[in-house]
């Protein structure tokens, strides 16, 4: 039987709060073709500045709250949800994240969901438990695709099992539009970073590249943009290394590119990433970049081409490397202009956009009707 247009799917997260995961997936469920689409987003919690956007295109805002997968009220959420996905004929279900893969992969199996995508948007998460890293794999199984961000997440689910063939790779997006390009100043002086305070990011390693840099360029300063649960440790340690009068800590921001905006160096110390959306934010500001040589980062900065790269952990190449721009400021400006055009040729949203809907529809015309797919051909997508 021919499936009827639009389409029901359903787009789930853990939360809307800000973050890379939720705010390329906001912005998916935004722009799909709703012509194709009835879009309908998930949430296992209600809370989120990025709530009022998904609002704004949604057909509708589920929540099912989960606090923990142990709890007897996360059979029944998970019941409740699978009792949905059948009430409203989803088509396609799209786990975005850890928990929504743990969730809902199995929930729409339970409900006979014909098309069933998880996700895999990060390498490795040092506060993940292996029981949880186990848990994440087993529900890999009752997905049909699995969609990774960069290679190095797709090699990462082919290490833990996951067939070659049910791997899909679809890079992030981003919004040039928002992120009008830096001018380039005579002398640079303000580096930041922008990135949620937890382990693994490598705030501390800026601090102590940031301690080293000041006494080899005294009017350096160093903004830090994101909150989380390292916030307080941070600033003792940089209140510690006598640079709390260098070192700026913003909190979340909602504009990020006001503050990418007045900034002068981007810098990203990370531990392990596979496609970090801040990353691309500051190649679409035309900032000159400094980041770490793992994961998925050197799929987008070419060491010496776009950006600079430096071993993790490594305070004294992060330092070096930032006052190689500070004092190169031809070097640092031709850097800037180049990871400018790389992020608007290869990470647009309408690429990214294109390649989900093509993968749906593709899993759609196998599973349920081919027809879908030769509606879509003929309707110009």
């Amino acid at each position: 039987m021919r499936q009827s247009l639009p389409i029901p799917i359903a787009i789930v997260l853990a939360s809307l709060d800000p973050g890379g995961t939720e705010y390329q997936m906001s912005e998916l469920a935004c722009r799909l073709d709703p012509r194709i689409f009835d879009v309908h987003v998930v949430l296992l919690s209600g809370r989120g500045a990025l709530r009022a956007r998904v609002e704004s295109c949604a057909v509708s805002i589920q929540e099912f709250p989960l606090t923990s997968f142990k709890s007897l009220a996360a059979g029944r959420q998970l019941a409740r949800f699978a009792s949905w996905c059948r009430a409203h004929h989803i088509r396609v279900v799209l786990a975005s994240d850890f928990y929504a893969n743990v969730f809902a992969l199995p929930g729409a199996a339970l409900a006979g969901v014909p098309v069933r995508i998880g996700s895999r948007r990060d390498v490795f998460i040092p506060e993940r438990t292996p029981a949880q890293q186990r848990l994440q794999r087993l529900a890999y199984v009752f997905a049909h695709r699995v969609v990774a961000n960069s290679t190095a997440a797709a090699e990462r689910l082919i290490e833990e099992g996951v067939a070659d063939s049910r791997v899909a790779q679809i890079g992030n997006g981003i919004d040039l539009d928002r992120f009008p390009a830096v001018a380039s100043p005579a002398r640079r002086r303000v580096i930041t970073t922008v990135a949620n305070l937890r382990p693994g990011k490598g705030h501390d390693v800026l601090l102590r590249a940031a301690a080293r840099l000041v006494r080899r360029i005294p009017d350096a300063r160093v903004r830090i943009v994101g909150d989380g649960s390292r916030r307080a440790e941070l600033e003792r340690d940089a209140a510690a290394l006598r640079i709390s009068a260098q070192v700026e800590f913003l909190g979340h921001r909602a504009d990020v590119p006001a503050v990418l905006s007045a900034s002068d160096i981007f810098a990203f110390p990370s531990f392990m990433e596979a496609s970090p959306n801040a990353l691309l934010e500051a190649m679409a500001a035309g900032l000159p970049i400094v980041a770490t040589r793992v994961g998925g980062i050197p799929e987008i900065i070419e060491h010496e081409r776009n950006g600079l790269l430096v071993p993790p952990g490594d305070e004294r190449a992060l330092a070096a490397a930032l006052a190689r721009l500070i004092e190169r400021p031809a070097l640092a400006a031709r850097l800037a202009e180049q990871a400018r055009r790389d992020v608007a040729s290869h990470f647009s949203f309408d690429r990214m956009v294109g390649e989900f809907q093509e993968l749906f529809l593709t899993e759609l015309s196998a599973r349920v009707a081919p027809e879908v797919l030769t509606w879509a051909a003929s309707s110009g997508n």
